[in-house]
C-alpha cells in the first residue's frame, strides 16, 4: 500500500447541522423545516456537486420552505457552525506522511461550504492532493469522481486504501479495485489498516 485516501465528513471533520441550528437559536419546528429544506433534502447532495452557484443554490433551498426564507439564509450564511475538525485528524495525516505514505482527499463537499470552513480543513496543507466534488461537478459514489483521482495522481487502486463512512462509497471504491475501510472510529480504522499492512 502506497496511498491512503480519506473522505472528509464524519472521518476528518464532524458534520453536525443540529449544533448549528441550536447555535442560531432555532426552535424544534424551525430546525425541522430548515433542515428538511436544506441538509436533509436531495438539493443538498446537488449543492455538493455545485453546478449551481451559491445564490442559485440558496433559491432552491428557499423554494423548499418559503415561509422560512430568513432562517434558511441565516443557516446558509453560517454553515461553518456545523463543521469542526476532529482533534486527531491532522496528526493522523502527518503521521502517515512521515511513514512514507501518500495521502489524498476524495470528498463530497459544496463550494460554498468549502469557502466557509477553511479552518476545519487545515489538514489540506499536509496532503498530496485532493478531489472535491464541487471542483469536478461529480459526487461519490459516481465512478467518474474516483477515476478523476486515479488519473490526476496516477494512483494504482490495488496499492491504495480508501477510507469512508458510507457503505455506498466504499462499495464503488472496491468495485474499482481499491482496498477500503468502512470508517466508524479512528481506532477501528487503524485496526483495519493494519490488515492491509499500514502501520
Amino acid at each position: 500500500i502506497k496511498n491512503i485516501i480519506f473522505d472528509v465528513g464524519m472521518v476528518l471533520v464532524n458534520w453536525d447541522p443540529h449544533a448549528a441550528f441550536q447555535k442560531l437559536g432555532f426552535d424544534e419546528k424551525t430546525e425541522e423545516a430548515v433542515g428538511n429544506a436544506t441538509v436533509y433534502s436531495d438539493a443538498w447532495n446537488e449543492s455538493d456537486r455545485s453546478v449551481l452557484d451559491s445564490d442559485e443554490q440558496l433559491v432552491v433551498f428557499v423554494q423548499n420552505a418559503p415561509d422560512y426564507e430568513k432562517e434558511i439564509r441565516m443557516f446558509w450564511d453560517n454553515v461553518g457552525m456545523a463543521i469542526y475538525q476532529y482533534e486527531y485528524s491532522r496528526a493522523w495525516i502527518q503521521e502517515l506522511k512521515k511513514k512514507g505514505y501518500h495521502v489524498y482527499i476524495l470528498s463530497n463537499y459544496g463550494k460554498w461550504t468549502y469557502e466557509h470552513t477553511a479552518e476545519a480543513l487545515s489538514f489540506l496543507a499536509d496532503v498530496d492532493g485532493q478531489v472535491f466534488s464541487f471542483e469536478v461537478h461529480q459526487i461519490k459514489p459516481e465512478p467518474e469522481i474516483y477515476q478523476k483521482l486515479i488519473t490526476d495522481f496516477e494512483i494504482v487502486p490495488q496499492k491504495a486504501v480508501f477510507i469512508d463512512d458510507l457503505m455506498d462509497n466504499i462499495a464503488e471504491a472496491r468495485a474499482l479495485g481499491f482496498h477500503a475501510v468502512h470508517f466508524t472510529s479512528k481506532k477501528n480504522a487503524v485496526r483495519q489498516l493494519l490488515d492491509f499492512g499500514v502501520k
